[in-house]
């Protein structure tokens, strides 16, 4: 079976081990998008209208041969022949409203989530999704990249930006720096000014640090094997995300999806 090294923090190569089953998933794009569509729909806040908004005013249409258009008028007071209630006519109703009882969550089977999680894993380790997706890899040490749990320990952001030049993931760092993007309109009203580009993803087994270090680089997110997800390992549902694991980590992740290295990877 082919072997794949361990890097040490300084970048050198500490050991080689068989690949681990699950960067030999198959890499079912299909997949991994429906998975990432279901997750985040999870994300969404469920919203609607008030059932009588634009509706509450008395309005009625005064009728044909008057030579006026048979809209809803307000029927009495200082208002007296305004159009009212109907979705042309100013504070009048919207049409096709969305609705309280609209279905946002969307239900996805586990197996098929596993499957999905599995594929975007087995996708961290291909150099070709990994370059399709836009990530400076020239001078990535190995795909998949894998460094010994120390990585775990690590709780000084200096410390992080030159663990990154030594395995050579800092220049995807610096593609995310320098791509931020301002837009204006209702996102700069609402804080959402800046928008950033995904940049490394960081899967540790136990937190000793490593969260606190990296938390603050744009681009840069760290995540559990325990909680990673699609939409971790592939934002957008595209596969391929430049990602650093520790060594635990890959073995956490290889015992959560069990299943489908029992069922698919074995076959």
């Amino acid at each position: 079976m082919k072997k794949i090294p361990i890097f040490s923090l300084a970048g050198d190569e500490l050991e080689k081990i068989s690949i681990p089953r699950i960067f030999l998933a198959p890499i079912r794009e299909d997949v991994i998008h429906k998975v990432f569509v279901h997750q985040l729909s999870h994300r969404i806040q469920p919203k609607g209208r008030y059932p009588l908004a634009g509706r509450e005013t008395s309005a009625e249409s005064f009728g044909v041969g008057l030579g006026l258009a048979r809209l809803p008028r307000v029927k009495h007071g200082p208002l007296r022949g305004v159009a009212a209630v109907s979705n042309m006519a100013r504070g009048g109703r919207k049409p096709h409203v969305t609705t309280p009882e609209k279905r946002i969550y969307k239900q996805l089977n586990k197996k098929e989530r596993l499957l999905g999680i599995a594929a975007a894993v087995a996708a961290t380790g291909s150099k070709y999704y990994v370059e399709r997706r836009g990530h400076i890899i020239d001078k990535v040490l190995f795909l998949p990249l894998i460094i010994e749990d120390d990585l775990e320990s690590i709780d000084k952001t200096r410390e992080f930006r030159e663990f990154s030049l030594r395995v050579g993931i800092y220049e995807d760092i610096l593609r995310v720096r320098n791509n931020v993007k301002l837009v204006g309109g209702k996102a700069k009203w609402r804080g959402r000014r800046r928008k950033v580009r995904k940049g490394p993803l960081i899967v540790y087994n136990e937190d000793r640090g490593i969260v606190k270090a990296a938390r603050n680089i744009e681009g840069v997110d760290v995540v559990s094997a325990k909680e990673v997800s699609v939409i971790h390992l592939a934002p957008g549902g595209v596969p391929g995300r430049l990602t650093v694991w520790s060594k635990s980590a890959v073995e956490t992740i290889e015992e959560r999806l069990g299943y489908v290295l029992r069922r698919v990877v074995m076959k």
